[in-house]
């Protein structure tokens, strides 16, 4: 069973109710997204001990995103020196960090160690944005009694982030993609996930934004693919709750 959110103008099948006993869900543009660019450029510039105005943020920032940001859009080419790492980032730490400072690089910049400053913005809470439905959707799942798995192709720990906005205590564990060495869409990483909360994938149900996610359907699982929001934005995820038989 995939879902997702259609238009207006598209007909729906109500799916058959399942018994849901586990909510998978994705990390980035599903529970939590990035920060606005310019944003991300002005704090990273700071660390750097460089204030740059929001003229040449956003110029930046622009070009950043282009060159290929993490949780960004997928770059439109890859640099034949970084061909290795871009293959590897959501398999190994080093090669995640190698392969976006290297685009983050590419760009030209008057800021000394800009590239680096950016990318540890994504090693910390303040360079992400949890969705406004996020604590109210997993504390329901919590409260419900339904477990809860994070499942990630990611090359860096998020469980900090998890503990800064208060929400480690409705997570039972994480499925982090540079940990288990898969990364979605392989059944694998999905199923591991269920063998981490002690569930059956027949009654387990993976929420995400993309394609990849709904690789959990070869796990046997079922699948809802949510749009992802820019930050700060709702993004539907309170749909779970109804699938899972603890919402309207």
């Amino acid at each position: 069973m995939v879902l997702g959110v259609p238009d207006a103008a598209e007909s729906t099948t109500v799916p058959s109710r399942r018994q849901v006993d586990a909510v998978l869900f994705d990390f980035h543009g599903t529970l939590a997204q990035v920060e606005e660019p310019v944003a991300w450029v002005v704090a990273a510039a700071a660390a750097c001990g460089t204030t740059i105005d929001r003229g040449k943020a956003t110029i930046l920032a622009d070009r950043l995103v282009t060159a290929g940001r993490a949780g960004g859009p997928l770059p439109r080419r890859i640099p034949i020196h970084l061909a290795e790492h871009w293959a590897d980032r959501d398999l190994y730490e080093h090669s995640h960090r190698a392969a976006f400072t290297g685009l983050a690089e590419t760009v030209a910049t008057d800021v000394e160690g800009l590239a680096d400053a950016l990318y540890d913005r994504l090693l910390g809470p303040d360079g992400w944005l949890p969705y406004p439905d996020t604590e109210p959707t997993l504390r329901t799942l919590h409260e419900a009694g339904i477990k809860v798995a994070v499942v990630s192709n990611i090359g860096f720990d998020i469980r900090p982030h998890f503990a800064a906005w208060g929400l480690a205590g409705l997570v039972d564990a994480y499925a982090l993609s540079y940990e288990i060495g898969r990364t979605k869409p392989d059944p694998a990483i999905f199923l591991r996930a269920c063998g981490m909360l002690g569930v059956d994938p027949e009654r387990t149900l993976m929420v995400g934004d993309t394609p990849a996610d709904a690789g959990a359907v070869q796990a046997g699982c079922a699948a809802l693919v949510l749009p992802a929001a820019e930050p700060g934005h709702a993004n539907g995820l309170g749909a779970t709750l109804t699938l899972a038989g603890c919402g309207g």
